[in-house]
């Protein structure tokens, strides 16, 4: 049976075999493809910082598709992941949130820091309260051994994920890399991608 796997919520991913080196460092990728190879497997992308990069894929890579959701979508119980900033009075307020399908249930269970800026955070838990307020309401997300209260607002991204093709790898198209390893000549080789679906853009 199919699983979706999370690409975003753990702090790294295990790496299967082959030309990946398992104890090769392993970096975050955020880019939008220029160019893919006849296969779709060798993508040439520009990182969110201006760089050109050339990733490779494994053969075959898991691809992973992103659609947009909304807080209705996101229900008690729901197993959602969301980066999050503090603000001034140090208070979680989400950055992005991404609702886990019910198979993919347990992926990256906790509470720990994320890179998407600084002081920002990734929970990953079950909603167990939702609280309305003035500027959006505040999830209460629990994890074991824990849980965050989280403020999201109108203006928050909100994400789900369904199974993904090589043929949403285009040009123009958003992606997310979570485990990219560096080869010997320069490229960067990967075993799964999260892509935006029709043009979507990531917001991780």
């Amino acid at each position: 049976m199919y699983r979706v796997r999370s690409l975003i919520a753990a702090a790294s991913l295990a790496l299967a075999g082959g030309a990946l080196a398992q104890d090769a460092p392993q970096v975050t990728i955020r880019a939008t493809i220029q160019t893919v190879s006849a296969d779709n497997l060798t993508l040439n992308v520009r990182t969110r910082e201006g760089e050109d990069r050339v990733v490779r894929l494994k053969d075959p890579p898991t691809v992973n598709a992103a659609i947009p959701a909304s807080l209705a979508d996101i229900k008690p119980g729901s197993y959602i992941g969301t980066a999050a900033s503090p603000g001034p009075d140090g208070a979680l307020k989400a950055m992005e949130v991404h609702i886990f399908p019910e198979s993919a249930r347990g992926s990256g269970e906790g509470f720990r820091p994320f890179d998407m800026g600084p002081g920002s955070t990734m929970t990953n838990g079950a909603v167990s309260a939702r609280v309305e307020a003035a500027d959006g309401p505040k999830l209460t997300v629990t994890y074991k051994g824990g849980e965050q209260s989280i403020l999201v607002d109108a203006a928050t991204p909100i994400i789900t994920f369904t199974p993904g093709a090589l043929s949403d790898l285009k040009p123009g198209a958003s992606i997310s890399i979570r485990g990219a390893v560096n080869a010997s000549d320069g490229a960067y080789e990967a075993t799964r991608v999260l892509v935006g679906k029709d043009g979507m853009k990531l917001p991780i």
